[in-house]
């Protein structure tokens, strides 16, 4: 199974290659996608992504994850994080939206097993 491409990206708004929906932000894996609810984990711009928040991308067997710090790399990404996606054998990229992006969609074309959770705001 592979991971769905981004097929738009704009100030808020998100596509997912096999999806209807429109995301704010999101989160991708093999296979499926949807919309990233930072309340589900009370997650906020500053101390950041949580392994709570890429928790569930990573239990989808992913060899590589991006997130997406947001348009203007508002949302942190704390050392921590890295570290549990590290220890887990998680390759992971940290990048500015549009960035992280076209890094997913080029990794998604080479077929690697990738996953994303993305910020589509500032």
């Amino acid at each position: 199974m592979s991971s769905p491409e981004i097929a738009s990206l704009s100030w808020g708004q998100m596509k997912v290659q096999g999806s209807t929906k429109i995301y704010k932000d999101c989160k991708v894996w093999p296979g499926g996608s949807r919309a990233w609810d930072w309340r589900e984990t009370g997650t906020e711009h500053s101390p950041g992504v949580q392994p709570a928040d890429v928790e569930e991308v990573v239990e989808k067997g992913v060899q590589i994850l991006v997130i997406g710090q947001g348009m203007s790399e508002a949302l942190k990404v704390p050392p921590s994080t890295v570290e549990y996606l590290k220890k887990k054998g998680i390759d992971v990229r940290v990048l500015q939206t549009e960035q992280a992006v076209k890094e997913y969609n080029a990794l998604v074309t080479q077929g690697l097993r990738v996953g994303g959770v993305f910020h589509s705001t500032c």
